[in-house]
């Protein structure tokens, strides 16, 4: 790796671990647009292909479910957002009362320390950067390079990195609205640090169905070209942030998940991207972890007790945990 990549990805691992963002006296109350209600009355042919794909999607209007062994041992799975929203973070009745009597909580991930985040970056960093001499800016706009730079610069990160970085990297960054991160950065929590402190207080083991370097490895394994495209569709909507969390917020809250990754696709598709670039991502993302996450939780769920929540998108489908984990023999029914 040449010099100047490897210190980019130090650099790249120390903001991603400590952001550089001024700590808040209070934290602010985000907001945005339901593009989903604006799509029903201004785009109906389009809100027509969402509903009709949700609807076609198994197990896709639950957040909570109640698991059982052939044995009769009771778990519970809980779809969560990565999100410190207060509509959000809190449980519904239901789950709250599953959470309460647990004997082990399962997350995607149980060390989200700044220490292991950082040295797992570090041990990976031979793909956040590139060291063939490519760089990021040959393959994008001079707006694109600015709207990416400045996602970098909001996130606490050097812009002068952009040049070195993979594309899944910058894509990362615009995950999280401004809003949220400073909201963070305020102190608040989101939902599933939450869930795994409460377990904790209460004496229950907090396990992780996965590793920090588990989830790095599966977004760099989507294939430089698709991690082009997804990063480029990212940028177009950048200024969007807040409206699509607000959306996806919205869609949770009233058990459509169904409907979040149709109508990703939907406005991926208005921004002028043809989807399948997209099939890639949610393969790595998505699908695999799920197998991965389905092997770790069936020893839990099998003792009972187990309250396991991992993000919301990893429930519905043929392909999602509610299928995998019917298939391997779990009775599972939707409670709320």
């Amino acid at each position: 790796m040449r010099r100047s990549s490897r210190r980019t990805a130090i650099l790249v691992a120390a903001a991603l671990a400590w952001p550089m963002l001024p700590a808040l006296a209070a934290p602010p109350a985000c907001g945005g647009r339901d593009i989903a209600a604006e799509l029903q009355s201004s785009a109906p042919e389009a809100w027509g292909r969402i509903r009709e794909a949700a609807r076609a999607t198994a197990n896709g209007d639950a957040i909570l479910w109640r698991l059982r062994t052939a044995a009769g041992r009771e778990s519970h799975l809980f779809g969560t957002i990565h999100l410190t929203d207060e509509r959000i973070v809190r449980l519904p009745p239901a789950a709250d009362a599953a959470l309460a009597s647990a004997t082990t909580v399962a997350l995607e991930v149980a060390d989200l320390s700044p220490a292991t985040l950082a040295a797992s970056i570090a041990r990976l960093q031979r793909l956040l950067v590139y060291t063939d001499g490519r760089s990021l800016s040959q393959f994008l706009s001079a707006e694109e390079q600015a709207t990416a730079a400045k996602s970098l610069e909001r996130a606490g990160m050097p812009s002068a990195a952009l040049a070195a970085l993979k594309p899944w990297v910058v894509t990362m960054t615009m995950s999280l609205s401004d809003c949220e991160r400073q909201r963070t950065a305020a102190g608040l929590k989101p939902l599933d640090l939450r869930i795994g402190e409460r377990g904790a207080a209460q004496g229950a083991p907090v396990v992780g169905l996965e590793t920090i370097e588990d989830q790095l490895l599966a977004m760099s394994a989507v294939p430089d070209a698709d991690q082009l495209i997804v990063l480029r569709a990212s940028l177009k909507l950048y200024a969007q942030a807040d409206d699509m969390i607000e959306t996806m917020v919205r869609r949770y809250l009233a058990r459509d998940i169904g409907a979040v990754w149709p109508l990703q696709e939907e406005l991926w598709r208005r921004a002028g991207f043809d989807t399948w670039a997209f099939q890639s991502f949610r393969r790595e993302l998505v699908t695999r972890r799920n197998l991965r996450m389905r092997d770790a939780a069936l020893p839990l769920i099998e003792r009972g007790g187990a309250f396991i929540a991992v993000g919301a998108l990893h429930l519905p489908g043929d392909d999602g945990l509610v299928a995998l984990l019917r298939k391997a023999g779990l009775t599972a029914e939707p409670v709320e």
